[in-house]
C-alpha cells in the first residue's frame, strides 16, 4: 500500500466510523457542551467498538494498528460534527509514549484501559512562562529517597476533569552536568498537591482547559516512564502523533464545514438558479475541498512514516500536515459561513462555532509559525532567528 491508495480496511473502518458519527452528529455534540458535560456516551461507545485504542497493542487490549488508524477514526468523527479531543491526547500522545517506552506494568496498568475508554489520561506540556519553548519548562523532578516530588505549573492541560492521570512533562537535573533534562511522569489527578483550575474561555467545547499547579507532588519511583536520560526522544515521539492527530482534527471540521456549505449552495435558489451554480460560490469551495485533500495526503504519509518507526521522517511529514490542516480548515469553515451569508451566523445552521474552533488549529498545539521556523531551519538548512 501506498499514500495514495487506501487499503480496503482503511476504507472499512472509514466508513464503520462515520457510521458512528452520523448516530451523534453536530446535535449531540452541541447538547453537551451547553450542559456542560464531556461527551461521555460517544467516547464509551467508540470504545467498545474498539475505536479510541486502534493504535494501541493487541496484547494489551488496543487494535495493534497504528496513528494512520486512529487518525481516521478522529477524522470521520470530525466530519460528521463530532471530534473527540481526547483522542489527541489519551491514545495518540500518553498512549503512544507509554506502549513504547512504559514498564511492563505501566503498559499492563493503562493501556486497557486507554484502549477501551475506560480510563482517560491528559498531557501536560504547556507553561506560563515558556510557551512552545519544551526547553523552558520549569517544572521540575527531585529525588526524595525512592521518591519523586514533583513541582510547578502547566497551562491550556485538556480534559482534566476527565482524567484518572496526567502525563506531565518536567525536568530533573543531570548529575553529571548539572543541567536540567526533559523527563515524563504519570501524576494521578487525586494525588496530594495536585490542584487544577479551570481557564475561562469564550471558545465553547466539550473539553474543558485547565491550570495545574503541582506543589511537591510526590510519586513513586514507577511514576517516571521510560530513561531517565532519553526524555527528550521519548517526548518526541508523543508529539509527531500529537501533530498528525491534530490535521485530522482539523480535517474533519473542515469537512463538517464544506458539506454543511456544498448543501446548501445545492438547494439555495437566487434567481431561478441554485447559488452553487455561480463560480463566485463554486470555485472557492472546490479550493476548499482541494486545500483539505492536500493536508490529508500529507497527513497520511506523516502516520505512514511514523508507524514505520522512521521518527525524524515522521516529524518533518507531522509538522507539514498540522500547517497544512490548519490552514485549510480555517479556509474552509470561512468559506462555508460566508456561502450561507447571515444564516452562516444562526445556531440553526451551527457553523458560526466553528469559526472559532478552526482557529485552534493554527495556534496548537504548536502555532504555524513555530513550524515554519522547523521548517526553515531543519528542512531548508536556514539559520536560526532565536
Amino acid at each position: 500500500m501506498t499514500t495514495l491508495v487506501e487499503s480496503e480496511e482503511h476504507k472499512a473502518l472509514r466508513s464503520a466510523v462515520a457510521a458512528l458519527g452520523k448516530r451523534y452528529g453536530r446535535g449531540y455534540l452541541t447538547r453537551t457542551v451547553a450542559e456542560g458535560k464531556p461527551p461521555t456516551e460517544l467516547w464509551s461507545e467508540a470504545g467498545k467498538l474498539g475505536y479510541l485504542g486502534v493504535n494501541l497493542p493487541e496484547e494489551y487490549g488496543g487494535g495493534g494498528c497504528g496513528i494512520a488508524e486512529l487518525s481516521i477514526v478522529l477524522e470521520e468523527l470530525g466530519a460528521a460534527g463530532s471530534p473527540l479531543l481526547m483522542l489527541v491526547v489519551s491514545p495518540a500522545i500518553c498512549g503512544t509514549v507509554i506502549s513504547r517506552f512504559g514498564t511492563e506494568d505501566q503498559k499492563r496498568q493503562w493501556l486497557p484501559g486507554l484502549a477501551d475508554g475506560t480510563r482517560l489520561m491528559a498531557f501536560g506540556i504547556t507553561e506560563p512562562d515558556a510557551g512552545s519553548n519544551s526547553h523552558r519548562i520549569t517544572t521540575t523532578a527531585r529525588r526524595d529517597g525512592a521518591d519523586w516530588l514533583l513541582t510547578g505549573r502547566k497551562v491550556f492541560i485538556s480534559g482534566v476533569d476527565m482524567a484518572d492521570a496526567v502525563l506531565i512533562v518536567g525536568r530533573t537535573e543531570d548529575a553529571r552536568t548539572g543541567r536540567l533534562k526533559p523527563c515524563l511522569f504519570i501524576v494521578p489527578t487525586d494525588a496530594e498537591g495536585f490542584r487544577k483550575h479551570p481557564i475561562d474561555m469564550e471558545l465553547n467545547a466539550a473539553e474543558k482547559q485547565f491550570e495545574l499547579v503541582l506543589d511537591d507532588v510526590r510519586l513513586p519511583a514507577d511514576a517516571l516512564v521510560g530513561d531517565e536520560d532519553a526524555g527528550l526522544l521519548q517526548l518526541f515521539a508523543g508529539l509527531n502523533p500529537e501533530r498528525v492527530m491534530t490535521a485530522a482534527f482539523a480535517i474533519g471540521m473542515g469537512r463538517y464545514a464544506l458539506a454543511k456549505a456544498v448543501e446548501y449552495a445545492r438547494d439555495r435558489t437566487v434567481w431561478k438558479a441554485p447559488i452553487g451554480a455561480h463560480q463566485a460560490i463554486a470555485h472557492p469551495l472546490a479550493q476548499a475541498h482541494i486545500d483539505l485533500e492536500l493536508a490529508r495526503l500529507m497527513m497520511q504519509k506523516a502516520a505512514l512514516l511514523y508507524d514505520a518507526g522512521d521518527d525524524i521522517g515522521a516529524g518533518e511529514a507531522a509538522n507539514m500536515a498540522k500547517y497544512a490542516a490548519g490552514e485549510a480548515c480555517v479556509r474552509a469553515v470561512d468559506q462555508a459561513v460566508h456561502t450561507l451569508g447571515g444564516n452562516g451566523l444562526t445556531r440553526e445552521f451551527g457553523l458560526a462555532s466553528l469559526i472559532t474552533a478552526a482557529r485552534v488549529s493554527r495556534i496548537a498545539p504548536v502555532s504555524r509559525e513555530m513550524i515554519l521556523n522547523y521548517v526553515s531551519h531543519q528542512t531548508l538548512g536556514l539559520p536560526k532567528s532565536y
